[in-house]
């Protein structure tokens, strides 16, 4: 009598299983092994083979394979000479067409040269460039005083009150003409960045005089975010100091600035702002400092705005990109015109 060969405990599966019975003996042959049913047959497992791994020569391992090489940070020669702290962009590029600069020996006379300053050997009359040592300045700018360097009409600026200042410093941000208080100058860029860059949240107080009475729904408004043509404001702190004259006296803390962001919500209420103060930009007040005057920040103050930072979530790489200056590092450009 012929045994019939036992169903598969599970059909669908019998095309993919790479077993492959054995033959099968007489039982006097081949005895089970105990502990087995002598029904079960035994099955040959097909073994995969691994091709052993290749040795060098001389038995050595194999040299890992060199890294790719850092991408250059490649900077314009003008913002290069900016962003070490020395000169604004424009005195950078007259500096450069007067031929005071050298690059790896030769002179260089195009302001648009790109250079590694990591790599590169720049000269500036001779001598290797070097960073200047970074300060921090905080002025009361007063009223009718513009925030540039240079201004065609020959108006105050801000660089006529830094008396006894030896070193260049740039405004961090800017204050309009008719808006007095807290300005930051300095020759740290990447503080600059920090500051002024809305995407880090760095929060600007103002103490604020509207030309009307604003009532608690208005200042609400303030608070929840008003929609102006650039698009909705950030929620805002908002807290009511006193009322005098049927004009509201208030203060307001921004985290974003837009050109005349303060002014613009004001008039969106139906008012306009009679007097603007910048009181604050971080843990930084103007406190009991006198109007017209300028300070070095201490080291402590310094920490104390790097902490205030609030770092946003990183964004991937645009293609194509060299390394140039994001648009909020180009603070250091004085080029622009100035805000009157």
């Amino acid at each position: 009598m012929t045994d019939e060969p036992r169903p598969h405990p599970n059909p669908a599966r019998r095309s993919h299983d790479h077993t492959v019975p054995a033959l099968r003996r007489p039982a006097e042959e081949n005895p089970a092994p105990a502990g087995r049913s002598p029904a079960s047959p035994r099955r040959a497992t097909i073994r995969s083979l691994k091709r052993p791994k290749k040795k060098a020569a001389d038995g050595a391992k194999r040299p890992t394979p060199p890294r790719p090489a850092e991408k250059p940070r490649l900077k314009t020669l003008d913002r290069t000479l900016s962003k070490a702290g020395i000169a604004s962009r424009t005195e950078a590029r007259q500096w450069i067409a007067r031929g005071r600069l050298k690059v790896n020996g030769r002179p260089a006379r195009d302001p648009d040269q790109w250079v590694d300053p990591d790599r590169d050997r720049i000269l500036l009359d001779g001598k290797p460039l070097r960073g200047e040592k970074k300060i921090y300045v905080l002025l009361y700018k007063p009223k009718g005083v513009l925030t540039t360097y240079n201004d065609p009409d020959r108006r105050k600026t801000v660089y006529s009150l830094l008396d006894r200042l030896e070193q260049w410093v740039f405004p961090v941000g800017r204050l309009d003409r008719d808006t007095s208080g807290l300005l930051l100058l300095t020759n740290d860029s990447s503080l600059a960045v920090l500051m002024t860059n809305p995407e880090y949240h760095v929060p600007k107080t103002y103490l604020v005089k509207a030309s009307i009475s604003l009532s608690d729904e208005q200042l609400g408004r303030l608070r929840d975010g008003l929609e102006l043509k650039d698009g909705m404001t950030r929620p805002a702190k908002v807290r009511r100091i006193r009322e005098a004259s049927g004009r509201t006296v208030f203060e307001l803390t921004i985290t974003e600035g837009r050109n005349r962001q303060v002014r613009r919500m004001v008039e969106a209420l139906g008012g306009q702002v009679l007097k603007l103060v910048r009181v604050g930009i971080g843990p930084i007040s103007i406190g009991g400092q006198q109007i017209g005057t300028w300070r070095e920040l201490s080291r402590v103050e310094v920490e104390a705005l790097r902490r205030s930072v609030r770092r946003p979530k990183p964004r991937p790489t645009l293609a194509g990109d060299k390394g140039q200056d994001s648009a909020a590092e180009r603070l250091t450009d004085r080029v622009e015109p100035p805000v009157t």
